[in-house]
């Protein structure tokens, strides 16, 4: 590749502006990039016909959720004549979750505790308790938060029972017909006292700065025309009086706030992201809600119901009887097309229906967010490294291989895939659709974060994939003076990931991780790009020999080489997340070789919809229902293999 920085540099300052918004799923800024790359596709000479005379692979992701109207919550007491019917304020008095479903729901109120299923430390709100057809009552987080020797104390614990997703999960599996979730008394109290705690640090910051002024007293006579002897008052510097002004204005701020506190504030639309289809109708109420019904029901307030779980870390969920609740939640899910970026260029000779892939995403995190190493930044996250650097060097490659005047041996497909940072979407979209025959497509090579050639280390994954990789990698890499690094493993968190599970060797390029990945500084003034140039050469050269070698490489099936899903204390299963599933459940991309999910006979393409007594509509779902057993124990997997059905026993590996 006669790789050019002038060039390089015109397309990264684009990729990485501003004008592009981060490259976020559901930006114009990402529809720009595409435009950029699918023109300079055809501008090298490739072949942009081949989806309905479009290089673009379009299909929809779900990015958001709206509310379609104001969405009701009512109080019937159906034995009390004065009072058939309370109708509750939408926004003052509970919100809709965005990460709940829509639908109406009329039905008993059951308070579920805090929503927990822990049978390993000998607590379950749900154990005993009939909440099928119901509506479940949970408070937010865990019980004895202020406690450090809690049951939900211990590393990870807490986080993992308090999350939202978990107690949706087991209120739905226990057949919950809407959730209304409510604060936990300590988190208010304790926002309130650290809010005090920092109102306290700067008075006493104010006092300290004051005592310890600079005061300067001018002499007597400086200044003066008459001969008195009177002193001028002290004065201080500039810096001091900026000093202190910034300190009064700080405690005004925290003045301000704590005369607006609210112990209970209502989310706001949209925290918690997005729920799945199937998710049952979620709202958030306030506390004298709560209590409101505790009260009609003859229960305890919601204070003493959190003060008997605390005292002897027992559950208290019960029915409330002689109330019931109708509500409807009124959302839906906003979807937005995102699309691969395909170029071709055909191949000529015995071999030219074989096809090798290039990809690199061209997607980033738009203005942060959940992603986002920058916590609470809304600024524009540009990824330079991440990865308009992978791009970059993609059309370098389509330019080096499109303007050649002979055609390759093979077929090469250029992808600039999108939805990487979803969940590998695009690369898992291509492989369910793709172009050419999986079955002959013989190598991919894949880029994702080549911008920051330091000291001329290289790494690169996958070399375990084919047998051939590695001595050829050795044999090319003296030209270029690279330092390689080899991870023989076909999967990681790249889209070869996509490819390798469908048994396709893979090479993953990768110039390391630093300060400004994910975060809004990842931007192009930091880009090595004559480092760019020299790693585009160095895989063209891999692509080169690739096509001169009459076989194809040979594809090596690693054991228990899959990292993804794999997370602390639950049991090992080996299953390969499909993120571009969009039916209810965990849909999966293959399992590791000789794992507990390959040796049960799970394969690419299953969609698992229960584990043990647990629903399970998606990855969260999935790995919660592994929490309930331990490594050696045999778990019955309930999936969908095209229309049909099947059970089977997993017998489950112990953690890792």
């Amino acid at each position: 590749v006669a790789g050019s920085e002038t060039r390089i540099e015109q397309d990264l300052k684009f990729l990485a502006s501003d004008e592009l918004e981060g490259r976020g799923v559901g930006t114009e800024g990402l529809n720009s990039a595409a435009k950029l790359i699918a023109a300079r596709f055809k501008e090298f000479g490739l072949r942009t016909d081949l989806i309905d005379g479009q290089p673009f692979q379009t299909f929809e992701l779900t990015t958001g959720s709206v509310q379609t109207g104001t969405s009701l919550l009512s109080l019937t007491v159906p034995n009390d004549p004065n009072i058939q019917v309370r109708s509750f304020a939408a926004n003052k008095e509970f919100v809709v979750g965005s990460f709940g479903g829509a639908g109406k729901f009329q039905s008993e109120v059951v308070f579920a505790g805090y929503g927990i299923d822990a049978p390993d430390i000998g607590y379950s709100d749900f154990a005993g308790l009939e909440l099928k057809g119901r509506i479940a009552l949970i408070l937010r987080r865990t019980p004895k938060q202020g406690s450090k020797d809690g049951p939900f104390s211990g590393p990870h614990t807490s986080g993992r029972h308090a999350d939202l997703r978990s107690k949706i999960t087991l209120a739905s599996s226990n057949g919950a017909a809407a959730i209304l979730f409510v604060n936990d008394e300590y988190s208010g109290i304790e926002a309130a006292r650290k809010l005090a705690d920092q109102i306290k640090e700067v008075n006493e910051q104010i006092a300290k700065a004051i005592d310890e002024s600079p005061l300067a007293t001018p002499p007597a006579d400086q200044g003066r025309t008459d001969n008195s002897t009177t002193a001028l008052p002290p004065t201080v510097s500039a810096e001091f009086a900026e000093q202190l002004n910034s300190l009064v204005q700080k405690r005004r701020d925290l003045l301000k706030k704590q005369s607006e506190f609210d112990p209970d504030p209502l989310m706001s639309f949209g925290y918690g992201g997005n729920g799945e289809v199937n998710t049952v109708p979620c709202f958030h109420i306030k506390r004298q809600i709560a209590d409101e019904l505790l009260k009609r029901a003859n229960q305890p307030t919601l204070s003493e119901l959190e003060a008997q779980i605390d005292s002897d870390s027992k559950p208290r969920s019960r029915l409330l009887e002689g109330i019931q609740l109708s509500g409807e939640a009124l959302l839906e899910r906003v979807k937005t097309k995102v699309s691969n970026v395909i170029g071709v260029v055909d191949g000529a000779g015995p071999h030219a229906d074989e096809t090798i892939v290039i990809g690199a995403h061209y997607d980033h995190i738009g203005s942060g967010g959940a992603e986002s190493l920058a916590p609470g930044s809304k600024e524009i996250h540009n990824g330079a490294d991440d990865n308009a650097s992978g791009t970059v060097s993609l059309l370098e490659l389509a330019r080096y291989f499109g303007s050649s005047t002979s055609k390759p041996a093979r077929r090469l497909v250029f992808i600039a895939f999108t939805g990487e940072e979803l969940g590998l979407l695009g690369s898992a979209r291509y492989v369910k659709d793709p172009l050419f025959p999986l079955d002959r497509t013989i190598a991919m090579f894949n880029m994702d974060m080549v911008g920051r050639l330091a000291d001329n280390k290289l790494t690169v994954f996958g070399t375990g994939t084919s047998s051939r990789w590695e001595a050829q990698l050795k044999q090319t890499a003296e030209p270029f003076g690279f330092a390689l690094t080899f991870n023989p493993e076909g999967f990681g968190p790249s889209d070869h990931s996509s490819f390798y599970a469908q048994k396709i060797p893979v090479l993953h390029f990768f110039t390391g991780t630093h300060p400004d990945y994910h975060r809004p500084s990842d931007d192009w003034e930091k880009i090595n790009q004559s480092g760019i140039v020299s790693i585009t050469q160095f895989i063209a050269k891999q692509i080169d020999l690739t096509l001169a070698d009459p076989t194809k490489p040979d594809y090596i099936e690693l054991k228990e080489t899959a990292k993804v899903m794999r997370s602390g204390s639950r049991p090992y299963v080996g299953t390969l997340p499909d993120f571009g599933g969009d039916q209810p459940g965990y849909s999966i991309s293959g399992a590791a070789a000789g794992s507990p999910a390959d040796k049960a006979g799970l394969k690419a393409g299953d969609r698992i919809i229960q584990v043990g007594a647990i629903k399970v509509s998606n990855l969260d779902d999935f790995d919660l229902a592994l929490r309930k057993f331990k490594g050696g124990d045999s778990a019955e997997f309930i999936l969908m293999r095209g229309q049909q059905e099947i059970r089977v026993n997993v017998v489950l590996g112990d953690p890792r």
